[in-house]
């Protein structure tokens, strides 16, 4: 056996191996979050939001009454345009 490889292997594990870390004073760090103006309206818009019923029921009921009256005019044009630009 090598003697100079015994010594190359020892190094290789003395360099392996772990070593104590004294230990550093860490700077107290605070996170902070800071909300833009476009973020705060953002907010407020989508509680307003949430507060509406998703369903109109006032014109709900004056179209069924018109309906059951026979005072509902659909405009034939308006509803081909409607379907052609795919807002049904």
């Amino acid at each position: 056996m090598r003697i100079d490889a015994v010594n190359r292997v020892s190094q290789l594990y003395q360099a392996n191996s772990t070593k104590k870390v004294a230990k550093q004073k860490s700077a107290e760090k605070y996170d902070s979050v800071q909300i833009s103006q476009t973020g705060r309206d953002y907010q407020v818009a989508k509680a307003a939001v949430a507060t509406v019923p998703d369903v109109r029921m006032d014109r709900v009921n004056e179209i069924k009454s018109r309906l059951q009256n026979g005072t509902y005019d659909v405009s034939m044009e308006m509803l081909a345009d409607k379907l052609l630009a795919g807002q049904f």
